[in-house]
């Protein structure tokens, strides 16, 4: 469905600027932004994708990566196509970067009150907005966070976190919980590889985690590109500064798109990675994409165990009534 678009400023000669991301596309008559999906009809701005749903479905939250919201829940995912970085490793290349450019734009038209009514008919706890960057249909995001909320269910993003003050400011007030991709360490590594820029990246993690969403990160770790030392460092540490219980997701590569000249990751930058992590100060470290018998979460200050999985599914939990450590009383630092 096409929508009048949010967030975007007219200029000169029926140009517009939009506001939602941090490429702040200037677009001009009959032109599309870098996300595809946004476009200058007759001087104002318009989304393609409003409600045009081309992925939904019942995920584990923990599949999001989120290992402290609400765990052992359901969370009901949606997508549309479109993305505002072109990164050369996307695993959803198709939707995010190719789907856009067709016409029409792939979906199906899905209404707010669609969305809500499946996921409460599913059981979910939780709508999250994932697989492609969620900032680029925002308008349909955030007339779904209303209904989320009005059913006691709760708002996820997963983004790369390339996003605006402005849109920060209008997300929050819905928002509940984000995982956000920290995706390396350097200007040139976003420029290169993303298509994007870092400091915005940074200053979003800072946003949201002030502004009291409950927040994740994720690293996907490239050999050769964002697994020395220097990266491994920079990242824990920026983690660190803003608070050390931030759970921090690792996971290793596997050779995709238009980056199958480089080999997966190997186990062993993992665990340096970890390392990393861990003289940093941070409490919670986890590994993804690689294969073990259970991932544990443990008390920060006794080591008591907490939660106990299985690939993405919850096996146990040892939290006591409203979130507290069995061993010392201590509240278990996420959402229960």
């Amino acid at each position: 469905m096409i929508r009048e678009a949010i967030l975007f400023e007219k200029l000169e000669k029926d140009a517009v600027l939009c506001h939602l991301c941090a490429h702040r596309c200037v677009i001009n008559l009959s032109r599309r932004g870098i996300c595809q999906v946004r476009e200058n009809r007759d001087g104002k701005l318009y989304t393609h994708v409003y409600g045009r749903i081309i992925a939904e479905n019942i995920d584990p939250i923990e599949k999001k990566p989120l290992y402290h919201f609400q765990p052992g829940s359901r969370s009901y995912s949606i997508a549309t196509c479109g993305c505002n970085m072109s990164c050369t490793h996307c695993q959803n290349h198709y939707i995010s970067l190719e789907a856009p450019l067709l016409d029409p734009i792939p979906g199906e038209d899905r209404l707010p009150e669609d969305i809500v009514n499946a996921a409460e008919k599913s059981g979910c706890r939780s709508i999250s907005y994932t697989y492609t960057e969620p900032i680029i249909f925002a308008e349909f995001a955030l007339d779904c966070f209303v209904l989320a909320h009005e059913n006691n269910m709760a708002n996820v993003f997963v983004t790369n976190g390339f996003l605006t003050p402005e849109a920060i400011d209008a997300l929050v007030p819905g928002l509940d919980a984000a995982n956000i991709d920290l995706k390396g360490a350097s200007e040139e590594h976003y420029r290169t590889f993303c298509k994007g820029r870092l400091e915005p990246v940074l200053e979003s993690i800072e946003a949201l985690h002030e502004a009291g969403v409950w927040i994740e990160i994720t690293t996907l770790l490239i050999p050769g590109l964002n697994d020395d030392d220097k990266s491994l460092e920079f990242v824990s540490n920026f983690i660190a500064s803003l608070d050390p219980l931030i759970p921090w997701h690792i996971s290793r590569f596997h050779p995709t798109y238009k980056m199958q000249d480089r080999p997966p990751t190997p186990l062993s930058s993992l665990t340096k990675a970890a390392r990393a992590g861990e003289k940093a100060g941070l409490k919670y470290i986890y590994m993804g994409n690689v294969p073990v018998d259970s991932d544990v979460t443990e008390c920060h200050k006794c080591g008591h165990r907490l939660l106990e999985r299985a690939g993405f599914s919850l096996t146990d939990s040892f939290i006591e009534g409203e979130g507290s450590c069995p061993g010392c009383d201590t509240p278990f630092h996420g959402v229960v």
